[in-house]
C-alpha cells in the first residue's frame, strides 16, 4: 500500500497564515500602484492622448453589453412591480420606483460587472502577456515606469468612461422599464415619466456618477496591478483574468456598501 502524501501545513509568519499574508500583500501592492498613479496626476505627468484612446477602446468595448444587462434590469424591476401596483393603485409610484433603484444601485453595479468582464478581463490579459514576455522588464530597463506608461492611462480612462456607460445604462434601463410598464400594467408613458421627474433628485444623479468613478478607479487599478503581478508562462495570464474579475466584483461590491452607506445612510437628506 502506497503512503498517503504528508499534508504540508500552511506558512505561518506572526501568527498569520501564508494566504492571508500573501492577500495583504497584494492589497498593499494595490495601494502603492493608485498612490504611484495619483502623484503622476497631481504633477502633471499624463500622457491624455494614451487616456483618450484606453476610453475609446473600453467604452466601445463594454457599450452593448452594459447596453443589454441594465435594459433587462430595468425591464425586469418594472415587469416585477408594474402589475402589482397598478392593482393597489399604487401605479403612480411605478417609475419612481424604478429609477431610483436604477439610478442609485443597479445601473452603477451592473455597468461596472459588464465593464470589468469585458475590458476588466482584457486589461488584465493583456498586461500579464506584457509580464510573462518580459515586456515591462524591458520598460524599467529603459527607465520607463511601468505604472505611469501602462496603468494611468488605463485607470483614467476607466474614470472617465465608466460614467458616461452609466449615463447611456440608466437612461436605456428607465426606458425598457417604461415599456414593459406600458405593456404589462398599460401604463401611460406620462405618468411614469413625471413619477421619473418627481422622485428622482439631482442629487442621485450627482451620486451616480461620482460611483461610477469610484469604480472606474478600483476596475483599472485591480485589473493593471494582477497583470503587473503575472508570474510564470501563458497559463499564468489566464489565472490572471480570472482573478481581476472575482477581485473586481467583490470590491465593487464591498465599496457601494460603504459608500452607500456614506451618501444615503448618514448624511443623505433626500433633497437636491
Amino acid at each position: 500500500m502506497p503512503k498517503p502524501a504528508k499534508q504540508i501545513p500552511p506558512k505561518v509568519v506572526f501568527g498569520v497564515e501564508e494566504p492571508v499574508l500573501r492577500l495583504l500583500e497584494e492589497a498593499g501592492i494595490l495601494f502603492l500602484n493608485i498612490w504611484h498613479c495619483f502623484k503622476f496626476i497631481f504633477t502633471g505627468r499624463i500622457d491624455w492622448m494614451k487616456a483618450i484612446v484606453q476610453a475609446a477602446l473600453v467604452g466601445f468595448d463594454s457599450l452593448g453589453m452594459s447596453i443589454l444587462i441594465c435594459l433587462i434590469a430595468g425591464s425586469v424591476l418594472a415587469l416585477q412591480t408594474a402589475a402589482k401596483f397598478a392593482q393597489t393603485g399604487a401605479d403612480n409610484y411605478v417609475g419612481g420606483l424604478v429609477a431610483l433603484a436604477i439610478v442609485r444601485e443597479i445601473g452603477p453595479i451592473f455597468t461596472c460587472l459588464a465593464v470589468g468582464a469585458r475590458a476588466g478581463t482584457a486589461i488584465a490579459a493583456e498586461i500579464a502577456n506584457m509580464k510573462v514576455t518580459e515586456q515591462v522588464d524591458a520598460l524599467r530597463v529603459m527607465r520607463i515606469d511601468p505604472i505611469r506608461y501602462l496603468m494611468l492611462p488605463r485607470v483614467l480612462a476607466c474614470i472617465f468612461a465608466l460614467p458616461l456607460l452609466t449615463v447611456i445604462g440608466e437612461v436605456v434601463a428607465i426606458v425598457g422599464g417604461m415599456l414593459v410598464a406600458q405593456a404589462v400594467a398599460n401604463l401611460h408613458y406620462h405618468k411614469y415619466i413625471e413619477s421619473v421627474w418627481l422622485y428622482l433628485k439631482p442629487s442621485d444623479i450627482r451620486f451616480s456618477l461620482l460611483k461610477s468613478a469610484v469604480f472606474g478607479l478600483i476596475l483599472a487599478a485591480i485589473s493593471c496591478t494582477v497583470g503587473l503581478n503575472a508570474k510564470g508562462g501563458a497559463r499564468d495570464v489566464g489565472l490572471s483574468t480570472t482573478k481581476a474579475v472575482v477581485w473586481i466584483s467583490i470590491i465593487i461590491i464591498i465599496t457601494d456598501f460603504f459608500l452607500t452607506w456614506i451618501f444615503y445612510g448618514t448624511s443623505y437628506d433626500g433633497g437636491a
